[in-house]
């Protein structure tokens, strides 16, 4: 249980974090759904190259990945600035209401889940005009990816059993 409230607390974190960011975005609206535009199409852009980056692209492949891309941005769910508001007024109430909260925050994981749902339908597309060549490339980066957090993951469980108890 205690995983969960510490998972709640980080997000809570970063919806404060993007409240923060939101408002200091201009207050038109048409301002604003260009910024949520250019921001998601910059981070679906950024993961995309990422995840293509050992694998030599044709021109006719990169052009369908832009392709995909843009169309990706265009039809991304968008951010739903007045559940972030409803969160802000929740979190900055004289009075807690962790009822309230969780139900917010659980409705706005919800929408993170259909943009990241979104983000892998194009990743699956753009994966599907690799040869199957290309596909064993980013097979075996992702095998040495996973086994590099693994190693990660283990040094920090030993560094972390290693460390004294700090008495109370």
């Amino acid at each position: 249980m205690l995983r969960g409230a510490g998972m709640h607390k980080n997000i809570l974190l970063f919806i404060a974090a993007a409240l923060v960011s939101v408002n200091t975005v201009a207050a038109d609206n048409n301002t604003l759904e260009s910024w949520q535009q250019d921001a998601i199409t910059h981070r679906i852009q950024e993961s995309h190259y990422s995840m293509f980056d050992d694998v030599k692209l044709t021109e006719q492949q990169r052009q369908q990945m832009r392709d995909l891309m843009s169309l990706a941005g265009r039809d991304a769910p968008r951010i739903n600035i007045s559940e972030m508001e409803r969160l802000h007024t929740l979190v900055t109430d004289k009075t807690f209401d962790e009822a309230a909260v969780r139900e917010q925050t659980e409705k706005m994981a919800q929408e993170q889940v259909a943009r990241q749902v979104e983000m892998a339908r194009v990743r699956n597309q753009m994966y599907n005009l690799l040869t199957p060549e290309q596909q064993q490339i980013l097979e075996q980066k992702h095998l040495q990816r996973v086994s590099d957090l693994k190693l990660q993951m283990a040094d920090k469980i030993s560094t972390s059993a290693q460390k004294p108890a700090v008495n109370e």
